[in-house]
């Protein structure tokens, strides 16, 4: 790999790190995690969707679905019906608890999302590179200098 690429990976790679650990931040004062987040994001998208749809949806084996639906369940946030042609699969719904636990972790995962992205018009001129090295340094200053609202 040359040097140029391998830069570019771990700047990419960075990235990456800084906005999940943001994420996990801002999810961690909703006591949810991101996977429990994103189901609910996509429960909410699609009411009645199957829990081999969500496993799709969100990259990950169904077992994994089924744990995190589990536990959203316990919490109030998921509601299962059973499919009407498949006695063996589920639909999944939003409880109304959970669709305002949703859209109250959307909305301030949107808000934090357009802070920490702000600089990006500052950003725009120069290389992929340098545009990353930039960005990783805000996100990172951002996680520093004060905790997700």
């Amino acid at each position: 790999m040359s040097e140029e690429k391998e830069r570019l990976y771990n700047l990419l790679k960075e990235t990456f790190l800084l906005l999940d650990d943001g994420d996990r931040r801002l999810f961690d004062r909703f006591q949810l995690t991101a996977p429990r987040f994103y189901a609910l994001l996509h429960i909410g998208e699609e009411p009645g969707i199957s829990s081999s749809h969500l496993s799709e949806r969100m990259l990950c084996d169904k077992s994994n679905v089924t744990r995190i639906v589990k536990g959203l369940e316990a919490e109030g946030y998921v509601g299962r019906r059973p499919h009407e042609s498949d006695g063996r699969s589920w639909r999944l719904y939003l409880t109304k608890q959970g669709t305002a636990v949703c859209d109250k972790v959307q909305s301030a995962h949107q808000a934090y999302t357009a802070a920490r992205l702000s600089g990006i018009d500052e950003i725009r001129r120069g290389s992929l590179i340098d545009n990353l090295s930039q960005l990783n340094q805000l996100l990172q200053a951002a996680l520093s200098t004060s905790s997700p609202k």
